[in-house]
């Protein structure tokens, strides 16, 4: 999808369809900013993937569904999608695994990364010409970040 068809849904008033990826079985230690960054990104649609920032839902995963379930539900929500946003901060394969379907689904796909002490971020992501990448301090940062993005799809397109 391009940002000129992202500029119309968001023209027309259409509830943008976002969907949020954040590790759940690599580690839940960024809960708290998923819950923050869910939050935010609801201002500008429905976060298809609200889950991801639920405390019950532990790094064992979700309870109540097989892993069957959960690969056919995410895949039906990605290919609903309008644009996926993706914190990479902590390394998960199904991050990497959703990312590089969405690519494959050509969605627009814009990755948040918060630099830490002794870890890069994976050269499949960073080195990607098909994904967005942006760094980010804190929370603040993250939506003075958002906020120019999808502001500069719709002041561009005007």
């Amino acid at each position: 999808m391009s940002w000129v068809v992202l500029f119309i849904i968001l023209s027309n008033n259409t509830m943008l369809k976002i969907y949020f990826a954040g590790s759940i079985r690599g580690g839940r230690e960024q809960i708290d900013i998923y819950q923050q960054m869910i939050t935010y990104l609801s201002t500008y649609g429905q976060v298809l993937t609200e889950h991801v920032g639920k405390e019950s839902i532990t790094k064992k995963g979700e309870a109540g569904m097989n892993d069957a379930e959960i690969y056919r539900r995410d895949i039906y929500w990605l290919k609903s999608s309008d644009i996926v946003v993706a914190e990479v901060s902590n390394p998960s394969l199904g991050v990497g695994f959703e990312i590089a379907k969405a690519i494959e689904l050509h969605k627009q796909v814009i990755c948040f990364y918060r630099k830490q002490a002794g870890q890069r971020l994976s050269a499949m992501i960073a080195g990607c010409t098909e994904v967005k990448v942006f760094e980010y301090d804190n929370f603040e940062d993250f939506k003075a970040r958002v906020d120019s993005v999808f502001k500069k799809v719709k002041t561009n397109l005007k």
